[in-house]
This record gives C-alpha cells, sequence and structure tokens, in this order.
C-alpha cells in the first residue's frame, strides 16, 4: 500500500473537521485523496436529499458547506434529489411509521430545492440526479434482488427499529426498504464518499455494505457531520419547530433575531458550523466569550450569516433593525399593515396574519408577557381592537409586528 504523503493528510484534516469519518478516518480519506490526484480521476462524492419539506434551514447547511469543500477542490458532486426514498419516507430516529408523500408532493416540494441550494454549493457544476430514474424501473426480480443482500438481523441494529420492536410499536414493511433503497443509490452513482448528519449513520454505512456486495473492491466512505441544534438549544433544527428554525427562506431580519436568541453555551458551535471562519478564528471567538458580552459576537454572527444568504447591505439593515427594535424597543420601519372595517379582536387579527401557529402559542406569549398593544402588554387574547382605537400597532413576541389601519 503506497505510503500517504503529508500533503494529502493535511488536506484529509481539514476537510475532516467537525466530521466523523468511517470507517478509516482521517487517513482512509487522505489515501483516497492521493489516489484520486495521482489518477487525475476526482472523487465522486454524495450528498443526497430526500424533499420530504420543502424549506431548508441553517441544519442543512452543515453538511452541504461541507460538500462544498470537495466541489472547491474540483471533485465531482452527486446531488441526489430522493424522489422515489421520499414516497416512503426516512424512519431514522423516528418513534412511529412515517406519512409516505405522494409523486405531486415530491415534485412540488424538489422545485424549491434547488433555489436554496445554490446559496451554498454550485449546482451548475453539480451531477443532479432524483433516484426515481432508476428505483422505479426496478421489477420484482431487481427489488427481491436487492433485499437478499441483507439480512434481518442488520436491519433490525437500526436504534429506531430495534427500539420499537422493544416497545412493541408498529413497524411497517416498507420502512425496511427505505435504507436499502438509499444504499443500493450508491451502487449506481458508484461513489466514494457519502456525506451526512449523524443521524444517517446506518443509512449511509449500509451503502458501503450494499456496494462490496455489489462488487466494488474500493467502497464508499461515509462522513458524518453534527445535527445543529435549534435556537432552543435541545432539540435539533427542523421545520417541526419552527419557532426554533432559521430557515434559508426567512427574511434577513428574521433570520439576524433568530441567531440573536440562541443560547451563549451554542455560539462556539455556531460559528465553527456555519461560517468559513478558520480554527484560528474560532479559537479567537473562544477566547473573545471569556471576557466579552456574547450578546457582540451574536450581533457579529448574525450579520455574517445574513450576508452569506443575503449581502452586506441587507446583513446592515438588519443589524439596524434588530438595535432599533430589540435594543431600542422601538418598532420597525417596514411593519405590515392590515385594514380592518369592523371592530374584531387581537386573536383574530394575529391568527389572521399567520403571526404564530396556533392560538395555545398566542396564549402562552400572552400569559408570558410577550403579546402587546402599543407596546402595552395585552394578556386576553380576546381584547377587542375597534375602529375608533385605530392605528395600533400589535407586537407578538420579540420580531413580529403589525400596524392595524382603517
Amino acid at each position: 500500500m503506497d505510503k500517504i504523503e503529508e500533503k494529502y493528510l493535511e488536506q484529509a484534516k481539514k476537510l475532516g473537521r467537525d466530521c466523523e469519518i468511517l470507517p478509516g478516518g482521517v487517513e482512509e480519506l487522505a489515501r483516497k485523496l492521493q489516489r484520486a490526484d495521482k489518477t487525475g480521476k476526482p472523487l465522486k462524492i454524495k450528498l443526497g436529499m430526500d424533499p420530504s419539506r420543502p424549506d431548508l434551514h441553517l441544519g442543512h447547511t452543515v453538511v452541504m458547506r461541507k460538500i462544498r469543500e470537495f466541489q472547491k477542490l474540483g471533485h465531482t458532486l452527486q446531488l441526489l434529489v430522493g424522489g422515489a426514498t421520499a414516497m416512503i419516507g426516512d424512519p431514522s430516529g423516528k418513534s412511529e411509521t412515517r406519512p409516505a408523500l405522494t409523486l405531486e408532493q415530491v415534485k412540488e416540494n424538489a422545485q424549491t430545492y434547488f433555489d436554496q441550494i445554490s446559496k451554498v454549493i454550485d449546482v451548475q457544476s453539480a451531477d443532479v440526479l432524483n433516484n426515481a430514474d432508476w428505483l422505479h424501473k426496478m421489477t420484482l426480480p431487481d427489488i427481491i434482488g436487492l433485499a437478499s443482500k441483507v439480512t434481518v438481523a442488520q436491519i433490525m441494529t437500526r436504534d429506531d427499529f430495534s427500539k420499537r420492536y422493544k416497545e412493541g410499536l408498529p413497524i411497517a414493511i416498507h420502512e425496511f426498504f427505505y435504507p436499502l433503497m438509499q444504499a443500493y443509490d450508491s451502487v449506481v452513482l458508484d461513489c466514494d464518499i457519502e456525506l451526512g448528519g449523524t443521524d444517517q449513520r446506518f443509512n449511509t454505512l449500509l451503502g458501503r455494505e450494499m456496494q462490496t456486495a455489489y462488487g466494488k473492491e474500493e467502497p464508499q466512505i461515509v462522513m458524518l457531520l453534527p445535527l445543529l441544534e435549534g435556537t432552543d438549544g435541545v432539540k435539533k433544527m427542523s421545520k417541526s419547530y419552527p419557532e426554533h428554525c432559521i430557515s434559508l427562506c426567512d427574511k434577513p431580519s428574521d433570520m439576524y433575531g433568530k441567531i440573536m436568541s440562541v443560547p451563549d453555551e451554542l455560539l462556539l458551535r455556531y460559528y465553527s458550523l456555519l461560517t468559513d471562519l478558520s480554527n484560528e478564528d474560532i479559537a479567537n471567538i473562544k477566547k473573545r466569550l471569556e471576557t466579552e458580552n456574547p450578546r457582540d459576537l451574536k450581533m457579529q454572527l448574525g450579520h455574517i450569516i445574513v450576508e452569506m444568504y443575503y449581502n452586506t447591505e441587507e446583513a446592515d439593515k438588519a443589524q439596524a433593525e434588530f438595535v432599533n427594535v430589540v435594543q431600542n424597543k422601538g418598532v420597525p420601519s417596514d411593519v405590515p399593515e392590515y385594514k380592518i372595517v369592523a371592530d374584531t379582536t387581537v386573536a383574530e387579527i394575529v391568527m389572521t396574519n399567520k403571526l404564530v401557529e396556533s392560538k395555545g402559542e398566542l396564549k402562552r406569549l400572552a400569559a408570558q408577557g410577550g403579546l402587546k398593544m402599543d407596546d402595552e402588554k395585552c394578556s386576553d387574547i380576546n381584547t377587542a381592537v375597534t375602529l375608533d382605537m385605530l392605528p395600533v400597532v400589535l407586537k407578538v413576541g420579540k420580531r413580529k409586528f403589525c400596524k392595524v389601519v382603517k
């Protein structure tokens, strides 16, 4: 076996920052990088995404940013949309059977993906693929042949499956096919490296085993990235928890404001996983946290993030609005107006304008002092808003406003 040159080890260490590399760690990655360079054959890097939801968030960008590093080195990005697997639904981490999507839902969600993904990676130079192109063409003998490559014992080593089985919770047979199909994608694509979150450990490693079963001599290695916590600092960032999720579709002011609500203890993690700062820069941030107000470092982070996904002007405006609204207790300059023609209630206005997800959330905000009318706390969501009171400004939570006018 050829000795690994130091420059490839250094390159692998840089690429492996924040990653778990399986099965051989940094050295196996360095060996693949060296072989690719010596042969002039770029590595094929697989990133699979099931369009189960139409919006992407900062948690998704952790993996996307890592694959961009490979792309900048000249390797081939295999951007795989799971048109077939999304119709099953990934059972990873689920305590119950996940509802399958229809073909129409998959297509609708996938249409919004590429505009969002292009904010992070160069989609134009990537190989864009859809596993429906080969999985939907499989015959029954093909599917049986695929299923024969994996044992029930292997499938049941998945934590979510074994836990549900022990607890007597149902596991539908079709759920077993999700990891099989995702693993078979690696065979079809003949990929060298697959990236994913830590919740994809089983699926991605099964891809390696499936490649071996189909005769690939040097199967893919797996690089697993951490799952980013939402702004509550507890649950992973997910559209299932919109109040703690920072979407790539959020307005600059909302994106900035949500960054400002990140718990202090997650600042370094956000800086490391979401920005281009070097290890030295991150170490400097850590040192500054010992003496500086974390708020100032959050403001810096918020500006960096908004600038990355919009531009400097929008980042400046978002920061100025935060200072005005939150620090100086002011009102944004662009508060949306809502016209009424008859007396109504605070709850009706808030719900119509979708300023909260539910009345339950609105009641909690009111009880906590987070609902205000003209900067006065409003504890009763059914408080009347009459025509002779107008105009009035409603504030819902820290950053949402609505000006009620005739």
